[in-house]
């Protein structure tokens, strides 16, 4: 959410500089006389051909078929900034072998074997192949691009014959933004110079790409030789446009390619700006067939260019070589999903803004009146003393401890806002505090940076010292945080960071952090700090023992660690509704499954039609929550008319209902980095039909949801897959904590062979004793020769008790399961199945 201001139009200097300034061909080569193996990584050095500095090149090996490349400077002037704490833990590798040397080419063997990586000394080049097979190759284009530190032009003795040569010089450096660069009336100061670096990654046989979110685009990434890069730079948009390549809130740069016979991928762990340009074409390659050698046959070739403005390259190249291949390898880079409370997964309710405590406890009356499921309640900024987060309006919210037990007895829960800035303000103790401390980010004079937001004059917290994090985390003791309770868990909003009139609507990228890095180094960490320290608040207040719920905006890779993010500012209009689904699908990819968009459209009024389709959409979605502007009119789901109440009613008992096949997914995210909503190619890697499809994508592997508007505006389009187990709870409660006591209830749909298989997690809910103490269920569901088989994958207590199988035609049961008939084309139609219901007490 932001003001209507103003807004400079950008040029993207990064973009010109290394295009404009690159040649088109390799300026460096390697010095292979400087090659070292140890048990760690092969290092050596290469040198360009005409300034000859020299960059140092780190090869390393990782356990489970990964491999790093990294280049920095052999000797520079200072430090590069090198991306700490997204990654878990320095990765495990292996020791790589120099398996052949000659002249030129350097062959480095991976201890499987399975592996070799080609280097090619003038001009440098790297080529990966799999049991011979080139998977992909670095550099093969030779646009590898790496701007020294240099000191500062007037430290310089010039480089040019006269005043003349050397004034073009200097106006040629100022027009590319080498040392300074305008914004509207913002003056971007580089102390350090120009820093940014480049390569290019040719994939082999591949024409299908995907990731790198956040965009409002297309599951499947375009062609950008023609028009702009896929910009990675999180930014504060209201009403982002569809379609546009733009970076919006939150950046992971991770890139996955994909063909019938192979998933692979790009992790390129760089925090500033970064740009990616894709390019796709076919190649001509000499037949396999010995009898016709001369034939030529075309296979795909996708080049893709990474441009960052500073840093160093360090680059990570996941081999798959299947898609959950990719997940896990990211996932032992970046982490898991947390496993969410299980009140998260229910239906969330928000307005900028709730009134006061009358309001909330109407709208929370209303849910109750309506017979609609609902776990949590949301407060936007207004709920705060003018803005000064940690704080409750004392008119509006006279007891809001009250107001929370109240919640608290329907067994409902409580979101806050707590965004990044905090008002300048002596009298308001957290800004003192800070300011005492000194742990506000500073502008490049060192004053502590000051910009607009909500609350007018605003410092914001600089969350990449650790410092700051734990003093940060500390604010929501309960002590601290008065007036709160264990049933508060918080909103991270605006934290890309947003600055209201500042270039871009975010921080000047000359602000300095801690240990002197500047801002442009940093940006696109710095929500994914604040969810980080606001995470550890909630584990800290509860003493470890509790896990916490926290929504962020923007974010970066390994966000997932902390919590849910969701697609920010979107609008009521169809479109919307519509490009959610490839958005969403393409966070799940990068890691992100907690994810979701705001019902009905952040911004504006929706039709009626519209607000119950996207109830229906959601409902099948990671994270549930209707989310509205103040500017639009109440839109609580009972104020469109009985018929569209029914409707609403039903998506969100639907939703609570498959509660525990969804709380399973999220186990599995947590466990095994499946991602819980799916693109279809991903379970369907061989049909190439599938690999561009984005109206229709799965929940896990047994569910599948289409986005078809022409259906009845009763039905959802949602369908089972045949030879699946699902379970559900046999009704909707009032909330998830209602919902405890329910039985369970699987449906079993059966494959041409008439068997299924199916699992069912379940634990506490809420605590890590799931973690720490093993408490939790999980079984295995097995249906084969008519006999439905229950066997425990792990527990320490018994939850459930018995089991009950009964056919559904034999019940009377109307309800309809769906299961796929594999043997029509295009993975064939969703066909009523035999279906079993299984009630288990």
């Amino acid at each position: 959410m932001i003001e209507e201001v103003w807004r400079p139009k950008i040029i993207f200097s990064l973009d010109r500089r290394q295009k404009l300034l690159h040649p088109g061909k390799s300026l460096y080569r390697v010095l292979l006389d400087s090659v070292t193996l140890s048990d760690e990584s092969v290092k050596f050095q290469i040198i360009h051909e005409e300034n000859k500095v020299l960059l140092q090149v780190e090869i390393y090996e990782i356990e489970g078929n990964i491999f790093r490349l990294k280049i920095d400077e052999a000797s520079p002037l200072r430090a590069r900034y090198k991306v700490p704490d997204v990654l878990i833990k320095e990765p495990t590798t292996q020791r790589l072998f120099i398996s052949h040397k000659e002249a030129g080419i350097l062959v480095l063997s991976s201890a499987n074997e399975d592996y070799k990586l080609q280097v090619t000394a003038n001009p440098f080049q790297v080529e990966l192949q799999s049991k011979g097979e080139t998977v992909m190759s670095m550099n093969s284009n030779g646009l590898l691009y790496f701007e020294h530190l240099q000191p500062p032009p007037s430290d310089r003795k010039p480089t040019a014959q006269n005043e003349e040569a050397a004034l073009f010089v200097q106006e040629k450096q100022e027009d590319l933004g080498l040392w300074q660069e305008k914004f509207g009336s913002f003056l971007d100061i580089k102390a350090h110079g120009p820093t940014s670096v480049g390569v290019d990654f040719s994939l082999h046989g591949y024409e299908h790409v995907y990731g790198i979110p956040q965009h409002t685009e297309t599951l499947l990434l375009k062609n950008t030789s023609d028009g702009d890069a896929y910009r990675l730079y999180n930014l504060d948009i209201f009403g982002h446009k569809i379609h546009d390549k733009t970076g919006i809130y939150g950046s992971v740069p991770l890139l996955l390619a994909h063909k019938p016979n192979r998933t692979s991928g790009i992790f390129w762990l760089n925090s500033s700006e970064t740009l990616v340009d894709i390019s796709t074409k076919a190649v001509h390659t000499p037949s396999r067939s010995a009898a016709e050698t001369a034939k030529q046959r075309a296979v795909p070739l996708t080049d893709v260019r990474w441009m960052s403005e500073s840093g160093i390259i360090d680059v990570f190249l996941l081999m798959g070589p299947t898609a959950f291949d990719i997940f896990k390898q990211f996932a032992q880079l970046t982490g898991t999903q947390a496993l969410p409370p299980l009140f998260s997964l229910g239906y969330h309710q928000c307005r900028w803004n709730y009134e006061d405590e009358q309001d909330v406890k109407a709208v929370d009356a209303g849910f109750d009146a309506h017979d609609i499921p609902y776990d949590v309640i949301w407060l936007d900024i207004e709920h705060t003393d003018g803005k000064r987060y940690f704080t409750w309006d004392k008119q509006k919210f006279q007891n809001p401890r009250k107001m929370q037990e109240h919640l608290r007895k329907k067994k409902r829960k409580l979101v806050v806002i707590v965004d990044p800035h905090i008002k300048v303000d002596p009298s308001y103790t957290l800004y003192a505090q800070a300011k005492e401390k000194g742990y506000f980010v500073k502008d490049r004079n060192g004053k502590d940076f000051e910009g607009i937001c909500w609350p007018g004059s605003s410092c914001y917290l600089d969350f990449t010292n650790p410092e700051v994090r734990k003093w940060y985390a500390d604010q929501f003791a309960f002590k601290t945080y008065k007036a709160s309770t264990n049933i508060l868990f918080v909103w991270n909003d605006m934290n890309e960071p947003s600055v209201f009139k500042g270039a871009e609507l975010t921080m000047q990228k000359d602000a300095v952090h801690y240990n002197n890095w500047e801002h442009r180094e940093v940006h696109n960490l710095y929500g994914f700090y604040q969810h980080m320290a606001t995470a550890e608040g909630l584990i800290r207040r509860s003493s470890g023992k509790e896990r916490p719920f926290v929504l962020a905006r923007s974010f970066f890779a390994g966000s997932q660690k902390y919590g849910a993010v969701w697609t920010g500012d979107n609008t009521a209009e169809w479109s919307y509704l519509k490009i959610s689904i490839p958005m969403l699908l393409t966070i799940n990819m990068a890691g992100i499954s907690f994810c979701g968009a705001d019902v009905g459209g952040f911004i504006g009024d929706p039709e009626p039609e519209l607000l119950v389709r996207w109830y229906q959409a959601g409902a099948y979605q990671p994270f549930f929550r209707g989310h509205s502007n103040m500017e639009s009119k109440r839109r609580e789901p009972w104020l469109f008319g009985e018929k569209n109440t029914q409707i609403i009613r039903r998506a969100i008992k639907e939703r609570y209902v498959l509660l525990p096949y969804l709380y399973t997914l999220f186990y599995r995210a947590h466990t095994a980095a499946e991602p819980v909503m799916r693109s279809l190619w991903i379970e369907f890697p061989g049909k190439m039909e599938t690999f561009d499809v984005e109206n229709e994508y799965m929940l896990g592997k047994q569910v599948s949801y289409s986005v078809e508007f022409e259906l009845n505006i009763f039905e959802i389009p949602v369908f089972q897959r045949g030879g699946t187990v699902i379970p559900l709870k046999t009704t909707a409660g009032k909330s998830t904590e209602w919902m405890i006591d329910i039985s369970y209830e699987l449906h079993v749909a059966l494959d041409t062979e008439a068997c299924a298989v199916g699992e069912l997690y379940v634990d506490d809910g809420h605590s890590f004793q799931y973690l720490h103490k093993k408490q939790f269920l999980y079984r295995k569901f097995t249906f084969h020769k008519n006999v439905l088989s229950s066997s425990l994958k792990a527990v320490t207590h018994q939850i459930l008790s018995c089991l009950k199988l009964f056919q559904s035609s034999q019940t009377g049961d109307s309800s309809k399961t769906y299961q796929r008939d594999q043997k029509k084309d295009k993975l064939g139609d969703w066909e009523v199945g035999n279906t079993w219901s299984v009630c288990i007490f």
